[in-house]
């Protein structure tokens, strides 16, 4: 069942490069950009998952050889992630805003012609 983890994480990744490497329009850069992260999450998850594993909380006494836990590192990169995820979207998006008011278009080609 984890294998389905792993094709939907490297799914999310290509998808979101192919969409920040081919699209021309600046907003479907942006949404590249987020599946790039959700995928990435979803790995990072993926790898740190435990089949039978249980919750790291536990009392010494508690605490026994066969013991078997889930790690919680990877867990706590994915939340830091998923909020520095949010915030690098909402700057692209006030990005391309500026753009669009400043250049009048979301096209790149365009952007970059007229630069000169």
């Amino acid at each position: 069942m984890m294998i389905v983890n792993y094709i939907g994480a490297f799914a999310l990744i290509v998808l979101g490069i192919y969409c920040m490497v081919v699209k021309h329009n600046l907003i479907k850069t942006v949404i590249g950009i987020g599946l790039v992260d959700y995928g990435a999450n979803l790995l990072i998850v993926s790898v740190g998952f435990n089949d039978g594993g249980t919750a790291p909380i536990f009392n010494l006494e508690e605490l026994t050889q066969s013991s078997f836990f889930v790690d919680p590192v990877p867990q706590a990169l994915t939340l830091t992630s998923i909020v520095i995820g949010a915030c690098t979207t909402a700057m692209s998006l006030c990005l391309v805003i500026m753009i669009h008011e400043q250049y009048g278009t979301l096209d790149t080609r365009k952007i970059r012609r007229l630069n000169g």
